[in-house]
């Protein structure tokens, strides 16, 4: 959990804007914790990244609020009024016009084209649109974290899609997102799929982590919390992950197992 200045260091703001953001309601406050200090979670860092975006962008904060809880449509639609709007005063305003103009694309508000091109890959082998904003989610954080690092990163998360276990444990986890109950079948196989390939890639030594010469856990925390705070069914993947050794999905580790 993140305090305001590190939350509003991440996505890149002032803290005086995040306050300016919970004081017009943008943003949602977080109750105070036990020692009187407010915690925010990955969703907040995600929402916050998101509002940036638009505001940088020229979006009235007057209308962000209404933008992001809009379906994709609507959300298209705003973008095109705006636009035209901003084309009424094409002189004055060109740059802000170029910056509305590429939010049409939805997710390349805030992504770099590479990631979207991805994730029109995972609609092609079935992920489900909610395991697809999961995914989106979780690139966000990484992309404002290393965003120097994601065009060599894409191209091997499209080659591991040519590997018919990936695609099965994608479909998986669409089914158990897509579903309103705990179906332990699913995660047991999820958790099969993930841990075997936890497996080879260790023998491999291509376990992931921070960039070379960074050391910066911060967004594999993140990510674990965004899974965590978007469905309470993570814990139980992470707690079967556990039972195969190993300490989850984003930051994968060996479980160090105590001598009886």
């Amino acid at each position: 959990m993140l305090t305001i200045g590190r939350l509003a260091s991440y996505a890149g703001v002032t803290v005086r804007a995040v306050r300016h953001y919970h004081q017009i309601g943008l943003l949602p406050e977080p109750e105070r914790d036990a020692s009187g200090y407010r915690r925010y979670g990955a969703t907040a860092v995600v929402a916050l990244i998101k509002i940036r975006t638009l505001a940088e962008a020229g979006v009235p904060l007057s209308r962000i609020g209404t933008m992001l809880a809009a379906d994709a449509p609507s959300f298209a639609a705003a973008i095109d009024r705006i636009d035209r709007h901003l084309s009424e005063e094409i002189q004055r305003l060109e740059t802000s016009r170029k910056q509305i103009a590429q939010l049409t694309a939805g997710d390349s508000a805030s992504l770099p084209p590479e990631v979207v091109s991805y994730l029109g890959l995972l609609r092609d082998i079935g992920a489900s649109e909610r395991m697809v904003q999961a995914e989106r989610d979780g690139w966000i954080l990484i992309a404002a974290r290393w965003p120097e690092h994601v065009r060599t990163w894409i191209p091997v998360k499209v080659a591991q899609l040519n590997d018919e276990r990936i695609v099965r444990l994608y479909r998986l986890l669409s089914e158990v997102l897509d579903s309103d109950h705990v179906d332990d079948r699913l995660l047991q196989e999820a958790a099969d799929i993930m841990a075997g390939l936890a497996e080879e890639a260790e023998a491999a030594g291509e376990i992931e982590g921070p960039p070379d010469g960074e050391d910066d856990e911060l967004p594999f925390d993140l990510l674990d919390a965004l899974a965590d705070e978007s469905d309470p069914r993570a814990q139980r993947l992470r707690d079967l992950m556990r039972e195969r050794g190993w300490s989850g999905w984003n930051r994968m580790e060996r479980v160090t197992r105590s001598p009886h």
